[in-house]
């Protein structure tokens, strides 16, 4: 049975940092990509970072590129999600997601694609 657990969330004012981390457990975790996406109220879940390829491939929303990086700890089934120069714009729900097995990414693939979610981990963000 898949289980994801987040962990990491807070306050942080804006400029600051944050990492968040998600342990995986019962699936053969590095033949299967890893996902970050985030949701505020009343929006879509959005797709923030995916890692894949065992780690060896990554893609990021325009929207946090050059301040996010995702990575995985292989031994631990840990992915984390370094968040740096954060603005109050990326305060939201964040989850972790398990999705299918890719070579390519060329846009974010859809949430639909991710059968296992973890519970999420509120991230805020003062301005």
């Amino acid at each position: 049975q898949v289980h994801l657990v987040e962990s990491g969330g807070g306050s942080v004012q804006a400029g600051g940092s944050l990492r968040l981390a998600c342990a995986a457990s019962g699936y053969p975790y590095s033949r299967l990509c890893m996902a970050w996406f985030r949701q505020v109220p009343g929006k879509e879940r959005e797709g923030v970072a995916v890692i894949y390829k065992g780690g060896a491939s990554t893609y990021y929303a325009d929207s946090v590129k050059g301040r996010f990086t995702i990575s995985q700890d292989n031994a631990k089934k840990t992915v984390y999600l370094q968040m740096n120069l954060l603005k109050p714009e990326d305060a939201a729900t964040y989850y972790c997601a398990i999705g299918p097995s890719y070579t390519y990414i060329r846009e974010f693939p859809s949430s639909r694609y991710f059968a296992e979610w973890g519970q999420g981990t509120q991230v805020t963000v003062s301005s």
